[in-house]
């Protein structure tokens, strides 16, 4: 397995969430991740940052390698200086948009991993931690 150094990136652009859902990748499979695995943790990975450059701003993203005896995981913690989400508990609610899209975005990223937490308080920004295991 690769070795993997934990590492912060700008997610400002629509180029800025094409680039980590590409690092995402190449960070899933370095762990060890199936393609089942390594598509949940894209697809989760790219609607948070796409999150964090629409409603938070732009922010960053910081990527971290787990290990945890057998076990591998990768580990993203999304932060921005934005508005903040008054209810998080409603946004995480599928259906829920403050945009006029589907509003499966956080909610369905929270299904996507095996880990998910969300801080967020209206005028201080919103951080977003997932996790996947293999």
């Amino acid at each position: 397995m690769a070795v993997l150094r934990d590492e912060t990136r700008p997610v400002r652009t629509g180029e800025d969430v094409v680039s980590v859902r590409q690092l995402v990748r190449e960070w899933c499979v370095a762990a060890g991740f199936g393609l089942v695995d390594q598509t949940k943790m894209v697809t989760a990975a790219s609607e948070i940052a796409r999150n964090t450059v629409l409603y938070g701003g732009g922010g960053t993203v910081r990527l971290e390698a787990l290990n945890d005896g057998a076990k591998r995981g990768v580990r993203l913690v999304f932060e921005d200086q934005g508005p903040g989400i008054a209810d998080v508990e409603q946004a995480l609610k599928d259906g829920f948009t403050s945009a006029g899209g589907l509003g499966l975005g956080l909610g369905g990223a929270r299904r996507l991993v095996n880990d998910f937490a969300i801080d967020s308080r209206p005028g201080q920004g919103t951080k977003v931690t997932i996790a996947r295991w293999k």
